[in-house]
């Protein structure tokens, strides 16, 4: 679980620091368009139940508005350092306390390896958020996920081990902090263990992974392989319990 010291370093700080001590971390992601704001007074109790480092919001799809309701009341109940996913950046809201800056390079469709981030900038520069670079790739999961519809881009096929690796790579040497290695959400395949391994050996910088995830085994899967902080969103969503998955 995060300790209060974060509140005197910086959220990538502490997923480096993890990385390095071999502290495996988890976020709970949560979409606002499946959630009710109604609702985030036991949604915030199950999140503390489960004690994840971090809990991410966003999705591919959001309504105008509700990640900034759903954070601002979220915050109100739970003190878990909020961290921005966003699929547009019409879901940036500074009530949360960092945001991944995600540039999709998985892809090839200009609009989300740049033309997104451009609309991004004058919401950020009289920010307080913690702005954190972030390389997505994304993976086929088994089905065809959200992002890939919306980002009308194709994800890289899970045999296709050297490009995975390849586009990683690259992420890390255009300045990414983090790479996200994503499955997409509620895909039926995760990211295949060797995958993981074989970017975590390429990479110097931490590593995430996400989609699919739905098991006990599967989470520590990823992390014996070498996810430093694995999500888990579709999972959380069916009330599985991970309280023994990660420390």
């Amino acid at each position: 679980m995060l300790s209060t010291q974060i509140n005197r370093t910086t959220i990538l700080d502490h997923i480096q620091t993890a990385a390095a001590n071999n502290q495996k971390l988890l976020a709970v992601l949560i979409d606002p368009d499946k959630v009710d704001v109604e609702d985030v007074v036991s949604i915030a109790a199950k999140i503390k139940h489960l004690t994840p480092d971090y809990v991410f919001v966003g999705g591919s799809t959001v309504e105008e508005g509700a990640t900034d309701s759903f954070v601002g009341a979220f915050k109100t109940y739970c003190d878990i350092p909020v961290v921005l996913f966003p699929g547009c950046e019409s879901q940036i809201t500074h009530k949360a306390d960092a945001l991944l800056f995600l540039s999709l390079l998985s892809g090839r469709n200009p609009e989300y390896l740049i033309e997104q981030q451009l609309r991004a900038v004058k919401k950020l520069e009289d920010s307080a958020l913690e702005v954190i670079p972030t390389g997505y790739v994304l993976v086929d999961g088994g089905n065809t996920s959200s992002v890939q519809r919306v980002s009308k881009t194709t994800p890289i096929a899970q045999h296709a081990l050297e490009t995975i690796v390849t586009t990683a790579k690259a992420g890390e040497y255009m300045g990414k902090q983090l790479i996200y290695l994503e499955a997409g959400s509620g895909a039926h395949i995760p990211v295949h263990s060797e995958i993981v391994k074989a970017v975590k050996r390429a990479l110097q910088i931490p590593l995430i992974v996400g989609g699919g995830l739905r098991s006990k085994e599967q989470i520590n899967d990823a992390y014996e392989n070498g996810a430093d902080l694995v999500v888990v969103g579709t999972a959380f969503e069916q009330n599985i319990n991970f309280n023994e998955t990660h420390g």
